[in-house]
């Protein structure tokens, strides 16, 4: 019997023979959902615990094999699928789905890596608490590749990233080893932060296999209110209006440009766009109340009325049913899927101080129309805290396959050189996978690579923990 053959019988033994996938139909493991990429698995492993998970790291880090951590695979930087070489293990998390605990004093819930961001969400409103990430791939996507990516979603603005929610993780590390730190202790001041450290690595220092998370108490009202702006600057004056009429209660603040909800009223008529033809922008406010709807809705009249007043918003409407509230927020979250009817197109996830973004918008949009003739911007995403999806569509009537191998390495370079001269990020929410990989030296401090590069060694010395994500293979990284 061979190495090759040996290996994968070990892993056989370890998690059952059903759970490694080395034929068939791989094509749901192997591709991107961006379709960006597609690679091709050594086998599909799924485990169905943490010891299982260990035993088979245990293994890849015997044989050399490297492993790519996968959860519900909706990531948008090409970082949990394998590469074409064949040689990769693509180590599935779908199995490890339970939720371990619910604590309603503490206000924590302990779940596996594999749990389903929406499954999450239903545990704690069933025990009559709030999980407030959200997202638009939260039917399928997993709390550990939420945690790895450090995902943001539509509430950051109150209740912040995925790092903020969590409290403890449990990690299986690159020798096999399980650290059990699920503790949900708010305060625990004993060295360094490893739950920092693992949360945002883009499996590439270790694999999260469960986590201790945040709850928070169900507000008793909730509202939801859209406006047109005249302006970028106007609705950063309309978000900070909103911040000292609603206080914590903001739990939401999207902005969206024209075009990108014209390609919602072009592609899903049914839905109703309000006030966008007569507006170049648009927000969406969500308010979250403690106390009573009727509370929520004098606090939301108070905020529109002193905004209309100071012209940064020209019209509104508040949702005046639930139904009402998620066919709005069902606009904003459709703009992602009327882009794609439109053609492939060339995403963005930024992120720039607030205060600089009309600047960044103005100075961009300009710099693009100026290079490339015809295009066209799909600007939407969290400005209330300073996140936007600054999407580029081809030229109208052109090729858009032809555009993207022809323009998107020119553009990504525009759209960043003004991301860094706001004294932005190139990646809020997304990640860096593979996909801005070898871009992000160009844009991170040389001193930060170095630390990154030094940490990875110290926890992969082998370089078999998702290799070729977030940190591009180089010279000075001794392949890692």
């Amino acid at each position: 019997m061979g190495t090759h053959d040996a290996f994968l019988d070990g892993l056989r033994l370890a998690v059952g023979a059903r759970h490694v996938l080395t034929d068939g139909e791989l094509g749901a493991y192997e591709q991107d959902w961006r379709r960006r990429a597609r690679g091709r698995a050594l086998a599909v492993v799924l485990p169905g615990s943490t010891d299982e998970v260990a035993a088979v790291v245990r293994a890849c880090a015997r044989q050399g094999v490297a492993i790519v951590p996968q959860g519900g695979n909706t990531g948008l930087s090409v970082g949990s699928v394998p590469d074409a070489s064949g040689t990769q293990l693509l180590l599935s998390l779908k199995r490890l789905h339970a939720v371990r605990a619910i604590d309603t004093a503490n206000l924590t819930i302990t779940v596996e890596a594999g749990c389903v961001l929406q499954d999450l969400q239903a545990a704690a409103e069933d025990a009559g608490l709030l999980f407030p990430l959200s997202l638009a791939a939260e039917g399928s996507c997993s709390i550990g590749g939420n945690l790895a990516t450090n995902a943001g979603g539509t509430q950051v603005v109150r209740y912040g990233n995925a790092r903020e929610l969590c409290l403890g993780l449990e990690v299986v590390t690159a020798r096999g080893e399980v650290w059990d730190g699920l503790s949900g202790l708010r305060k625990d001041n004993t060295g360094y932060d490893l739950r920092d450290l693992f949360i945002g690595s883009e499996g590439t220092l270790g694999i999260i296999t469960a986590a201790t998370l945040k709850l928070y108490p169900q507000p008793a009202a909730r509202l939801t209110a859209w406006a047109a702006v005249p302006s970028m600057q106007a609705a950063v004056d309309l978000l900070g209006l909103a911040h000292r009429h609603l206080g914590a209660g903001l739990t939401g603040f999207e902005v969206m440009n024209r075009f990108s909800l014209s390609l919602v009223d072009k592609h899903y008529p049914q839905l109703r766009v309000p006030l966008f033809r007569d507006s170049p922008w648009c927000v969406l406010l969500e308010n979250s109340d403690h106390e009573s709807e009727d509370h929520a809705r004098a606090l939301f009249e108070q905020l529109l009325e002193s905004a209309l007043e100071s012209a940064c918003v020209t019209d509104a409407v508040v949702a005046e049913s639930l139904a009402q509230a998620k066919a709005l927020w069902h606009i904003r979250e459709s703009i992602p899927l009327a882009q794609a009817e439109e053609g492939l197109n060339i995403k963005h996830d930024i992120s720039v101080p607030i205060s600089r973004i009309p600047a960044f918008v103005t100075e961009t949009d300009v710099l693009l129309a100026r290079e490339i003739p015809g295009v066209r911007l799909v600007d939407f995403g969290h400005l209330g805290d300073g996140n936007l999806h600054y999407n580029v569509q081809a030229p109208e009537g052109t090729d858009a396959a032809a555009f993207l191998r022809e323009q998107e390495e020119r553009i990504n370079t525009l759209v960043f050189d003004s991301v860094a001269r706001h004294q932005g990020s190139i990646s809020a929410e997304h990640g860096i996978g593979s996909l801005k990989a070898a871009t992000l030296p160009r844009y991170k401090s040389p001193v930060a690579l170095g630390l990154m590069r030094a940490i990875k060694q110290a926890l992969d010395p082998q370089g078999i923990m998702n290799p070729g994500r977030v940190l591009a293979p180089g010279p000075a990284s001794d392949g890692v």
